[in-house]
């Protein structure tokens, strides 16, 4: 099976951390069962946060909270900002396509950015 996120091996870069060894074994054998291997696994982690997907930001706001990674202060915050972004969106009928235009026409203006 083709992964649809893989990038050409000229565009790659590489994500390393580190685990226990039990984790791996575990996070390995969950893969298996369900038929994916690491690297899709770990690219559609990625998507889904930088895509802003809702189940995943909720699981890591909850993960957050329950290991202290970040203040109730911040978190709320976040949300607050997250929130007003999506009415404003919504205001100015902007989606996905019509943002990534924006950014596109600011990255040409401003390529130091």
């Amino acid at each position: 099976m083709k992964d649809p996120f893989a990038p050409p091996p000229e565009e790659r870069k590489k994500f390393m951390f580190y685990d226990t060894e039990r984790r791996q074994a575990d996070l390995r054998i969950r893969l298996k069962y369900d038929g994916i291997n690491q690297s899709t696994f770990f690219r559609a982690m990625i998507t889904g946060y930088l895509e802003k997907d809702e189940m995943l930001l909720a699981f890591l706001e909850k993960h957050k909270i329950k290991y202290g990674l970040q203040g109730q202060d911040k978190i709320k915050s976040s949300n607050r900002i997250t929130e007003k972004g999506k009415q404003t969106a919504k205001q100015f009928a902007l989606d996905d396509d019509a943002i990534e235009d924006i950014f596109d026409l600011i990255k040409k203006e401003n390529p130091d950015i």
